[in-house]
């Protein structure tokens, strides 16, 4: 979960900075989707400290990292972002770091 709010996140301030009608502070404060995204990490941040607290830091950070494959697929559907294939090997090499690193090592 904490990967998609992560996400999330990252799409709604996208939005919420593009759509600014005020500049400043103003603009800060008054954007529902920069507030939403703001609160998408507070959400993200409170579900980290409890899997942090019971679980294994080796396990969950490159678990987090799954949080770039998701922009990137969000960023291609919402934002008509472009894939190329530096970006799909990245994704392909992140997925993989995290099948690798997630494995507990029973053997």
């Amino acid at each position: 979960m904490c990967t998609l709010f992560g996400a999330g996140a990252q799409m709604l301030m996208k939005v919420g900075l593009s759509q600014m009608t005020h500049s400043g502070l103003t603009g800060y404060l008054t954007s529902l989707p920069l507030l939403g995204g703001y609160c998408l990490y507070g959400m993200n941040t409170v579900l980290m400290v409890f899997a942090l607290r019971d679980g294994e830091l080796s396990v969950l950070y490159p678990i987090i990292a799954l949080t770039y494959v998701w922009v990137t697929i969000l960023s291609v559907i919402f934002f008509h972002e472009s894939l190329n294939i530096f970006k799909v090997s990245g994704i392909a090499v992140v997925v993989a770091g995290v099948a690798v690193l997630g494995r507990r090592g029973e053997e």
